[in-house]
């Protein structure tokens, strides 16, 4: 397998999966400036959508989207536990945390990464995003994970997405819970090569 990537971006997330899950696969890192891979393949040509993550199959096929790609990677390696079976209600909850993340956590970032962003605009996401992350500090009191089935793939999506707080202006400071839970997912052995396989640590 070959994941394509962007250093820190949401293709983090599958990142994170792939080593936790201990399966063999590359990485290719994309230029968005270019629209190339460092290798210099057309992106366009991988994933016509334009953006990371993209996963690319032994066979040759590609997945994209980080909820759907870190879902393969769990049930390729079932032994990680990385997400419970498919078809039960645990793994319906799974799910249920993979979409939050994705539309109310992932997505509220974007405009606030945008240039062109307006200031007034940006201080309404960034306080939708205070309430948003107001519930997940909740949820965490007295919890080491999103799930209580242990580091799940869910968790490594968080991670990712919680980490692009400081690079917006955004302190966590009001959020104790969650910097405790950004900290032990960072102290993990495989999110630690990660972070530094991207040039991160």
């Amino acid at each position: 397998m070959k994941l394509y990537y962007y250093p820190g971006a949401c293709s983090l997330s599958p990142h994170i999966a792939l080593r936790e899950a201990g399966l063999k696969f590359d990485l290719e890192q994309v230029d968005f400036e270019t629209g190339r891979t460092k290798k210099g393949e057309d992106f366009a040509k991988v994933n016509p959508k334009g953006y990371v993550p993209a996963l690319m199959l032994d066979d040759g096929q590609v997945l994209t989207e980080t909820a759907t790609i870190v879902q393969y990677i769990a049930d390729k390696a079932p032994g990680a536990k990385l997400a419970p079976q498919a078809g039960t209600m645990e793994r319906y909850r799974l799910q249920e945390w993979l979409n939050y993340i994705a539309t109310e956590l992932h997505k509220s970032f974007g405009p606030l990464f945008a240039s062109d962003t307006p200031k007034d605009y940006q201080e309404i996401v960034k306080k939708n995003l205070a309430k948003r992350f107001d519930y997940l500090e909740k949820h965490l009191a007295g919890r080491q994970h999103l799930t209580g089935s242990g580091f799940t793939i869910a968790d490594g999506y968080c991670f990712t997405v919680l980490g692009w707080a400081g690079q917006v202006g955004i302190s966590l400071d009001k959020w104790p819970n969650i910097k405790a839970y950004l900290a032990r997912i960072a102290a993990r052995p495989q999110v630690a090569a990660a972070l530094k396989a991207e040039g991160l640590s």
